[in-house]
């Protein structure tokens, strides 16, 4: 069943904005911690109107509102359809076992229409690991700021590992048996299907590409997964169904696997020729990019932005004591990274206390979130508010647990 994680934090520190919300009772308007012995009626007039509240032990006491069942019932689809696409989509995945009805409203093409218009309810951080071999899966509502458990004992049985997200699609890769298999499904739906093997049927590095305007998505493999650059980059296309192949990428030294998707362009960091290799998916060939990185930078991520920004995140200095977090974004003209901000020294010494501490790094939306896993932390920065703010939970505990960010969507399709 789908359902809060019971073992998990309930309430985590704000993502956006300063400060915590107060949520005591002392906090409240109208309501006052009193003794059992001493409970009065508050009586308050908001907005010109009569109001009362009654102070029981502390917590403000609210009236059952009384739903007519009749009046419900014959509410019709049209408008049925339009009010379930504003709730929350982990509510909603609850909804679909309050009966047959309401499970076939949700899988509808009209309530899938209406879903598709509303705005988006915001990313997610979803975490994935495998306890005694069964996948386990946790999603971070950021708007919410809840964990959700999802069920993910509707996937095969592989030895698979997450690949990534991208519109509301999970892309999976792994061996079923000595074969590499590619899945992609949709964990709202739980829906899944296996993709067709490639031209060349070897462990590859994957990064999976939603387009919403034509519903389909993309699937391009680069290298091997052992670095290997021999093997062509192939791309699949949802809309035929099929792997193609494409350029091999020129002979260069990566920095690592890691990639970077963004404007229809894909980027890996290269030591030699030192810079970047850009990946044209619209024209199908390889470039390189002459941009000298930061001088002593030890590791660097590179994260997509919205509207073309790309950017890297790394950190610099020889010296654990002397060593800082920095973010850049590249300028496209000039072909330069410049410095956009740093982490504040504090929340840098509580996410790595020793220098050799491994951390991930990865980001959407203008969004960037680290991860420290030998101390189960992750911290968040919005690049555009310039806030930096705690992610906490046991779904980041798992030293094992993957992570990426997650849009929740019912209407993205495997097909």
């Amino acid at each position: 069943a789908f359902r809060d994680d019971e073992n998990c934090h309930k309430q985590v520190s704000p993502i956006r904005g300063g400060g915590s919300r107060n949520t005591s009772p002392s906090g409240r308007v109208g309501s006052r911690n009193t003794s059992p012995s001493r409970q009065k009626v508050i009586k308050t007039k908001p907005r010109g109107l009569d109001e009362e509240t009654v102070a029981t032990f502390g917590k403000v006491v609210h009236p059952d509102v009384q739903m007519e069942d009749n009046i419900w019932a014959m509410l019709p689809e049209d408008l049925l359809n339009e009010i379930l696409a504003r709730v929350p989509p982990f509510m909603i995945f609850r909804l679909r076992s309050v009966c047959k009805r309401w499970n076939l409203i949700l899988q509808d093409h009209s309530f899938l229409k209406f879903h598709s218009q509303v705005p988006s309810h915001g990313p997610c951080l979803l975490t994935f690991w495998k306890n005694s071999q069964t996948p386990q899966c946790s999603v971070f509502s950021l708007p919410l700021k809840t964990w959700y458990r999802i069920p993910f004992n509707f996937l095969p049985q592989w030895a698979f590992w997450l690949v990534g997200s991208s519109g509301g699609l999970v892309c999976f890769s792994g061996l079923d048996g000595l074969t590499f298999r590619t899945l992609v499904c949709n964990p709202l739906t739980q829906t899944w299907r296996t993709l067709p093997s490639m031209n060349y049927d070897q462990q590859r590095q994957l990064i999976v590409v939603v387009d919403r305007t034509d519903k389909s998505f993309k699937v391009i493999a680069t290298s091997d997964i052992y670095g290997d650059r021999s093997l062509p980059t192939e791309v699949y296309d949802s809309k035929i169904d099929k792997w193609t192949v494409q350029q091999i990428m020129p002979a260069v030294n990566l920095c690592s696997s890691k990639m970077a998707y963004c404007d229809s362009r894909l980027y890996l960091e290269t030591l030699s020729p030192l810079g970047l290799m850009m990946y044209r998916l619209d024209l199908g060939y390889w470039e390189h990019i002459p941009a000298k990185f930061p001088r002593s930078l030890l590791d660097g991520y590179l994260v997509a932005g919205t509207h073309k920004r790309l950017f890297l995140v790394g950190r610099i200095g020889l010296y654990s004591t002397l060593q800082s977090m920095r973010i850049w974004e590249l300028d496209h003209a000039k072909i330069m990274w410049v410095e956009i901000s740093r982490m504040p020294p504090k929340y840098f010494r509580a996410l790595l206390r020793l220098s050799a501490e491994r951390f991930e790094c990865f980001g959407q939306d203008n969004l960037i979130c680290f991860t420290s896993w030998n101390q189960g932390k992750g911290l968040l920065y919005d690049v555009d508010k310039k806030v930096w703010s705690w992610i906490a939970g046991c779904a980041l505990q798992s030293f094992n647990s993957q992570v990426c960010f997650y849009e929740p969507r019912f209407d993205a399709s495997i097909h």
